[in-house]
């Protein structure tokens, strides 16, 4: 109707006019375009209306179509909050869209220039960058994508993320178009979540512990310093390895099946004792373990920690050494009191009695007799005490230091200086001790305990073959074992085995056996850290194995 008022007013006033129209029946609707032109005879009267008409359905829905997809492209916009923007460079012409607006913070009839758009980058390295992307979008014609940081028009700092790319033809730019989009409160959740993973990974590292985390394979995908410090690599190298690739077999396999419980019966492990050898070095751990669990609740592996217990295995290792060695003196304090209080009872007891005997006797050829009695009572005292203070001196010095020293060397020293006694019974010696075997020992102990032991060989020579004495040393891991074997008359063990190193014990009838030199051979080898043992076999032979230990 409306149409139809203006048609009529446009012919009035003898004017040119196009309408737009449309006409609808049942094949649809089409779309027409018509043009009004006044017809004018000779006298240039208007006499009519030229009138063509054109069919621009085709044209009508190609402009729906446009309005779509640009109703499509604004919806996008908006939803993703990204503007765009473009120039053209014959115009020098700016242009951005509502969104790009609003990022900026400025109204929707500002239209800036390339030098204010620019501007509202911040000064320093984000407008210094945005200038020269800019330039080589137009001038190498090179694309664009980066965050850099703006401050709006309210004055507020923004991280955005931009993109630039040039439309070419013929070889030259015509214009730059790109997007940006304001990226912000991500780019500052990114970076708390880098501050609490700086703050965790800091605190993880810092720890006394070996941390860890596996995959249900086994493989190691997160480790703190110290298991990398442990393994002595990098954590690049070590990440996405097992424990078949770091450790030798029978340990990983241990790790392996710990692991496979954790994860499949969903068992932890807490405070394990564990014993991880690596590069040669056996290392203790307290270890834990437990399941890992993605964000849908299923296991994904399974984290560990170890704490390295070897200095406080160590130390329980001493302390049990130290107390065994106390109760070993606390025990030798007792026997030696026991020896002490029974032997000065008897010199005693002896001494009193022949005083008594003295007293009384008025004969002096039996006063003579008693005198000679005494004076040696008195000897045999003072050998006594002198036999306590050597032991005395071998608990309680201190001072004495180890020295490396040739075993054979001594061995050879001592037989030199007891060569007459040894040639006195025709004592034959073979000494197998290899030239270079070194033993930690105070040299006047290491004298005294060969000494004792080969005297004692031949003292206790059996009467019906020649004394044999083989003297052996083997050096192992664990330090050297001296041993000492003769074919005398051996010594009964189920009978005296408990009593062989006691103080003044004698298994035979020797006028010249006193007992001593076993004992001060056992105390002066367990004061060096060491041990003695015997074997032996009754009228065949004794060997006593003596235990060195090899710490200084």
């Amino acid at each position: 109707m409306l149409a139809s008022q203006i048609s009529k007013k446009k012919l009035k006033e003898n004017k040119s006019f196009s309408l737009r129209h449309k006409i609808s029946n049942h094949n649809g609707t089409g779309h027409f375009k018509s043009y009004f032109a006044p017809w004018f005879d000779e006298k240039e009267n208007v006499i009519g209306t030229i009138i063509q008409t054109d069919n621009i359905t085709a044209e009508v829905e190609k402009e729906h179509q446009v309005e779509w997809l640009q109703n499509i492209l604004e919806t996008k916009v908006e939803v993703s909050k990204t503007g765009w923007w473009e120039f053209e460079i014959a115009t020098e012409q700016l242009t951005w869209c509502k969104e790009t607006k609003r990022i900026h913070h400025v109204p929707d009839c500002f239209e800036p220039t390339t030098a204010e758009a620019i501007e509202f980058f911040k000064p320093g390295y984000s407008r210094n960058k945005v200038s020269m992307l800019f330039h080589k979008a137009i001038e190498n014609q090179q694309s664009y994508d980066t965050n850099l940081m703006i401050i709006t028009f309210n004055g507020e700092e923004r991280w955005v993320r931009i993109t630039g790319k040039p439309y070419v033809e013929n070889g030259n730019t015509v214009k730059v178009f790109g997007t940006i989009r304001d990226i912000h409160d991500e780019v500052m959740a990114e970076n708390k979540v880098k501050e609490h993973q700086q703050l965790l990974s800091t605190l993880v590292d810092s720890l006394p512990l070996n941390v860890y985390v596996k995959d249900l394979e086994s493989r190691k995908i997160l480790i703190n310093k110290g298991e990398s410090h442990y393994i002595n690599k990098s954590k690049e190298e070590i990440i996405g390895k097992n424990d078949f690739d770091i450790y030798n077999e029978d340990t990983a396999k241990i790790s392996r099946e710990e692991d496979i419980q954790v994860m499949k019966h969903l068992t932890p492990i807490i405070g394990k004792e564990t014993a991880i050898t690596h590069n040669g070095k056996t290392t203790h751990f307290l270890t834990s373990k437990i399941p890992y669990f993605d964000l849908d609740g299923k296991v994904c592996g399974l984290i560990g920690m170890s704490l390295d217990i070897s200095s406080i295995k160590k130390k329980e290792g001493e302390l049990r050494d130290l107390i065994k060695i106390t109760s070993m003196q606390n025990q030798k304090l007792i026997d030696f009191a026991h020896i002490v209080s029974h032997n000065l009872r008897s010199h005693s007891a002896n001494f009193s009695m022949l005083l008594e005997f003295l007293k009384s006797e008025n004969d002096p050829t039996e006063r003579e007799r008693i005198t000679k009695m005494l004076s040696q009572a008195s000897d045999n005292l003072l050998e006594t005490l002198e036999n306590l203070n050597q032991v005395v001196d071998v608990n309680t010095n201190t001072s004495v230091t180890k020295k490396p020293l040739f075993l054979k060397q001594n061995i050879v020293k001592v037989l030199q200086n007891f060569s007459a006694f040894l040639n006195k019974y025709d004592s034959q010696i073979i000494n197998h001790v290899a030239e270079d075997i070194k033993v930690e020992c105070v040299p006047a102990y290491l004298d005294s305990i060969i000494l004792n032991l080969i005297s004692n060989a031949v003292k206790y020579r059996s009467p019906i073959r020649k004394p044999l004495i083989i003297i052996n040393a083997v050096k192992s891991k664990e330090g050297v074992l001296l041993s000492i074997s003769d074919n005398g008359l051996g010594i009964d063990l189920e009978k005296y085995g408990d009593k062989i190193f006691g103080m003044y014990k004698t298994f035979h009838n020797k006028e010249d056996s006193k007992g001593f030199g076993l004992y001060l051979v056992k105390n002066q080898i367990e004061a060096m850290g060491g041990s003695i043992t015997v074997q032996s076999d009754v009228d065949r032979g004794t060997t006593f194995n003596v235990y060195f230990n090899e710490e200084s």
